[in-house]
């Protein structure tokens, strides 16, 4: 089956990474595109997750998950090579209402990391429901080469005249229709 496509709002949401190597930095590094509400357990940290850590002030603690860490924490992402703690996490997070990823391991996740294009306010989310993320990845890469450079200028024109302009169906036509002139002049 098919993950549902979602875009969470992370403001006021602490989100907690289990792990320090390689894949626990990656998922850290896309994460912080949404939010700095980050905490990160781990008994040792790559060279790169320190320097994350270190120049974003983020919270670590340096040892082993206990039972109980993920009180409080609206996600957990588990990027750790062992398959009992990913369970074990999964399995607590079920009665904390705690958002579970465990890398690698479908059957102990709430949701997956999409690979995603960020240009200021536009995000564009890739899945094939973990069937092939090199897919995801060169399609990403495909797609990346369409966006115009100015799509944040232009989206913000867009914000303001949302914001400046009442509600109704004359608003939704004229700002359908200036978006369509948009995409239409750059494709």
């Amino acid at each position: 089956m098919s993950y549902f496509p979602a875009f969470l709002k992370l403001e006021n949401k602490k989100v907690l990474i289990v792990g320090g190597g390689k894949i626990a930095s990656q998922k850290l590094e896309h994460l912080l595109d949404f939010t700095s509400d980050i905490s990160v357990i781990a008994p040792e940290l790559s060279a790169e997750m320190s320097k994350i850590i270190e120049e974003k002030n983020l919270h670590f603690e340096k040892r082993e998950y206990i039972k109980g860490d993920i009180q409080n924490f609206a996600i957990v992402v588990v990027a750790a090579d062992n398959i009992a703690l990913q369970a074990e996490i999964f399995k607590e997070s079920r009665g904390s209402g705690t958002l579970c990823n465990c890398v690698d391991s479908m059957d102990y996740c709430d949701f997956i990391f999409s690979s995603y294009i960020k240009k200021d306010d536009l995000t564009i989310a890739i899945s094939t429901s973990g069937a092939s993320p090199a897919f995801s990845k060169h399609l990403k890469k495909y797609l990346q080469k369409l966006i115009p450079p100015d799509t944040g200028v232009f989206l913000q024109e867009m914000k303001k005249l949302r914001e400046s302009l009442p509600k109704g169906k004359e608003r939704m036509k004229m700002l359908s229709k200036k978006a369509e002139k948009y995409i239409n002049d750059w494709s």
